[in-house]
This record gives C-alpha cells, sequence and structure tokens, in this order.
C-alpha cells in the first residue's frame, strides 16, 4: 500500500492494541502485534526519534519513489472491492448473520485462510461471555475442606483482579482453559493436584496461600464455580469485588492412596 496508508494503518493498529492492553490481561500478544507495526515504519521516519549519535551510526536510507511499484487503478479497485468483502463478511459473522448470498465470501476466505492475510487471529477470535472458575480444595477428614490460592486467578470474592501483562502466570493462564473442558481433557490438572498431595515445594511456590504449611492434605478436590463482578453498592456493603454460583463438581476428592 502507498506510504501513507501504511501509516494509518499501523497507527490504527497500534490504538487497538493499546486499548486492549489498557483493558484486559493478554500477556505479552499485546507487545509482539505493536512490535510488528513498527515494520510499517520506513528509516525515514524511524531516523527522526532516534538521538543525533545513534542515528549518525545507522545507514537510514530514503525511500526511493524510482523504485515504487505502480499498480492499475482497475486492480487497485478490485483489490480492495476484494479485501472489504472479506473484512465485512467476517465482521457480520460474528453476530451470526447467515445468508445464501454470502457462501461465495466465505468459501474464497476458506481458499486464502492459509495465507493468514486477511483472517481473522485464532487465539482470541472469539472470547468466552462467562467466567468459569476452578477453585482447589484440600482436606485431612473428608468434610471440611480448605481451598488453596493462586497468584493471580479469582478464587477468595474479597481479592481484587491482578493487573499482570505482560508478564505471563502460566499456571494461572492454565486455570483459565482448564475450566472450559474438564479434567479428562487437561491431563496436567490430574498431576498438579497429585504434586499438591505431595507437597511438592516447586508447585506450592506458584500458589499465593497454601492452606497446609506444616503437610499437605490427605484428599484433594476441584469445585466449578461461575464468576461476575459485583457491583459498586455491594462492593460497598460487603467487600467484595465478585459473586460466584456453585456449578458442580469438577474433580471428584482423590487421595494418594487411589
Amino acid at each position: 500500500m502507498p506510504r501513507r496508508l501504511r501509516f494509518i494503518g499501523g497507527g490504527a493498529i497500534a490504538l487497538l492494541q493499546i486499548l486492549i492492553a489498557l483493558t484486559g490481561n493478554y500477556c505479552f500478544f499485546n507487545c509482539l502485534t505493536l512490535a510488528l507495526s513498527l515494520l510499517l515504519l520506513d528509516d525515514f521516519i524511524l531516523e527522526r526519534f532516534c538521538p543525533r549519535n545513534v542515528s549518525a551510526r545507522i545507514p537510514f536510507s530514503r525511500p526511493q519513489r524510482s523504485t515504487r511499484i505502480r499498480w492499475s487503478r482497475a486492480a487497485i479497485v478490485l483489490f480492495g472491492a476484494f479485501y472489504t468483502a472479506l473484512s465485512v463478511f467476517q465482521i457480520v459473522a460474528i453476530f451470526g448473520v447467515n445468508t445464501i448470498l454470502l457462501y461465495p465470501i466465505a468459501a474464497a476466505g476458506e481458499w486464502i485462510g492459509p495465507f493468514r492475510t486477511i483472517n481473522n487471529y485464532g487465539l482470541f477470535a472469539v472470547m468466552t461471555t462467562e467466567r468459569h472458575e476452578i477453585i482447589v480444595e484440600g482436606s485431612n477428614d473428608g468434610t471440611n475442606w480448605l481451598a488453596y490460592e493462586f497468584e493471580y486467578k479469582p478464587g477468595d470474592v474479597k481479592k481484587p483482579p491482578a493487573f499482570v501483562a505482560p508478564y505471563q502466570p502460566r499456571l494461572d493462564w492454565q486455570m483459565w482453559f482448564a475450566a472450559l473442558g474438564d479434567y479428562q481433557q487437561n491431563p496436567w490438572f490430574g498431576n498438579f493436584c497429585l504434586r499438591l498431595l505431595q507437597g511438592s515445594p516447586d508447585v506450592l511456590a506458584l500458589m499465593q496461600k497454601n492452606p497446609f504449611p506444616r503437610r499437605p492434605p490427605r484428599y484433594i478436590r476441584a469445585e466449578l464455580y461461575d464468576y461476575h463482578f459485583t457491583d459498586f453498592a455491594e462492593r460497598r456493603a460487603t467487600g467484595a469485588w465478585w459473586k460466584r454460583t456453585l456449578i458442580g463438581e469438577y474433580l471428584p476428592p482423590v487421595s494418594l492412596q487411589e
């Protein structure tokens, strides 16, 4: 694309990534996209932001207009129409619009999908609308249960949300994905509970609170809850950031003998 359009596109992407980073915890993904946006700038722009002693050592090159590719107006219009049609199709598909008139565009989108040029980014293209959280608990008698607290993910309803980006807490991150399925689909979760039963120092170091500091519990279980933010009135009255509803059992009580 022409130089000015590249700058506009890069600026729009940078603004979007900054807004996402300010309102969400997506670890280092926004930083990676911002870094890619820098490739849309040429040496003439980058030279302006470099100190003089640095720019003197870097062989900046001015853009050469003579080497610019000349596109015919018909080719630009054709490509622009194709790009716009695919983009509009992806937007309307998000809202569940499904009509036979869109089938040819959908087929074209599948054809160019492997090139990763005009398709959506699959990692966060679709977000969940509910927040399910796994609460891991231990017990010595199978009746009284105490909860383990993670460093960052929701657990205690009075614990405020933590802002961690661009850091990625791997265990807390994986707990979010584990809550979208069951423990059979996440074999690592069974190993995690085994290490808690064994009192592994390496695993316990990943936790914020260990309710069994002297010796590991005899039993471990996991419950699945649905979490929602409280409103301002509830927070002032109770001090709770979250309200939660028990969905059911995620992992039945297990012990080392089992």
